[in-house]
This record gives C-alpha cells, structure tokens and sequence, in this order.
C-alpha cells in the first residue's frame, strides 16, 4: 500500500488487488476474475515466495517482485529489505512496467 501511495504521489493512478487463494479466484467465473483482473491493464504482483506462478496473473510483460531462492537467515524486516520487498524497489518494479523503461 505504501508503494501505491508513493505512486499515486507521482502521478500514477494504481491499484492494488489482495489475492491471498488464488485457487478461490481461479475458482470464481470470467466476469468477476476480469473485473478483477482487467485484460490489458499492466500487472505487477508482489510475492514473498517464488516469483514464476504469479506469471499466470501478471503474463510475461508484467513484473513479478518475489524470491527465487532460499537459505537466507536474519530478522523478518532485513531479510525483506534484503530481497527488496521495500516500497521503493515495488515502486521502481511498477514503473518499468508502466513506462517499459528502467525506473
């Protein structure tokens, strides 16, 4: 939320869509999951896990800011820092993703 926050202080008009099952979702019909997920509308998901199966929800132009990896250890907040889930790499995410360039 601090991320769309920092967005929309930009300029930018996101936002943010909570999926915590995404088997309920693919569960629901095409209307509601379009309306959810509008078709053509630039998708960035954030992940504290591994980043390919939101592929399915952002497609292959989206970003997708996860972990592809294990084995880290430290305290919640510096691990998160450490694999970016901080509000400036999401918002960077988006922007290359809303103006296809590096942000």
């Amino acid at each position: 939320m601090g991320a769309r926050e920092a967005l929309a202080g930009e300029g930018f008009g996101v936002r943010v869509v909570s999926m915590p099952c995404t088997s309920v979702f693919d569960g629901q019909d095409e209307s509601y999951r379009r309306e959810v997920l509008p078709p053509g509308v630039p998708r960035v998901a954030v992940e504290a896990g591994v980043t390919d199966y939101w592929r399915k929800y952002v497609g292959l132009d989206g970003g997708v800011v996860g972990i592809d990896r294990f084995g880290e250890s430290a305290p919640a907040s510096a691990v998160f820092k450490y694999f970016g889930f901080t509000v400036e790499n999401v918002v960077s995410a988006v922007k290359k993703i809303l103006t296809g360039a590096s942000a």
